[in-house]
């Protein structure tokens, strides 16, 4: 008898949980999101859409609270302004979290923590921070945290900035640059897509959190948060950062 009264109030319990979750009732949210940034965004080639991990937590949230994810194009410069004049509901781009940009935009909790690393031609491996300080150009994207870190590290006079990530990685590939700082992630992702051309040489520099990105004061981020937590307590999150990477970071 007690078995089935604890039964009984388990289930009432579940029930009472499910009935207060976030549930936005299938709303589509126009995502800003600059698509050139494996394996985080980017664009099939094949059907033209819009995958990548974020993509994939987007998706799996969404499911949760009941919306649907509708990734838009975007420039990373001038991608915050955008979101601030409504151009879209929120920005999911790999974004790390920092005070500057709390200052004019809300994020969501945390979902990965990413670590930048230098990606170099294979033919440069070995080469350390201090060969960059002697003249080898960094390259980063304009805007990032890794471009701050690659002025911070190497100096500005020794740092090429490029509007994305993919225009960077020409330049090293045709030997315009020596080096691009990027988040290990992608840094990953790139090696493996031109194998036997480009090495991650460094890695474990700055971490950074990533976070969803919101309009100030936008209630949005309450449910995004709920439904984060919950593709982390049922082990979603860890599943798609196995399937991006391996083992799950």
């Amino acid at each position: 008898m007690q078995k089935k009264i604890f039964a009984m109030a388990l289930a009432a319990g579940l029930a009472a949980a499910t009935a207060d979750a976030a549930d936005l009732g299938g709303k589509v949210l126009k995502v800003g999101s600059d698509t050139t940034y494996p394996p985080m965004e980017t664009i099939d080639e094949a059907t033209g859409q819009v995958v990548g991990f974020d993509v994939d937590v987007m998706n799996a949230i969404c499911e949760r609270i009941n919306c649907k994810a509708e990734f838009v194009t975007t420039a990373w410069d001038g991608i915050f302004a955008a979101l601030q004049q409504g151009a879209f509901d929120m920005v999911v781009s790999g974004v790390s979290i920092t005070d500057e940009r709390d200052k004019i935009v809300d994020f969501s909790d945390p979902y990965i923590i990413v670590s930048q690393a230098v990606l170099m031609r294979v033919a440069d491996k070995g080469l350390t921070i201090d060969d960059y300080k002697k003249g080898k150009k960094l390259a980063a994207q304009t805007g990032t945290t890794n471009s701050q870190l690659a002025e911070e590290l190497v100096g500005k006079e020794n740092t090429s900035l490029f509007d994305t990530f993919g225009a960077a990685v020409e330049a090293l590939r045709n030997g315009d640059v020596g080096g691009v700082i990027i988040d290990g992630t992608s840094a990953s992702a790139y090696e493996q897509q031109y194998a036997g051309e480009l090495v991650v040489g460094i890695s474990g520099l700055q971490s950074d959190p990533l976070g969803l990105v919101f309009q100030e004061g936008d209630k949005l981020r309450d449910a995004f948060n709920e439904g984060l937590k919950m593709i982390q307590d049922d082990g979603t999150l860890d599943k798609l950062k196995a399937k991006y990477w391996a083992p799950a970071s």
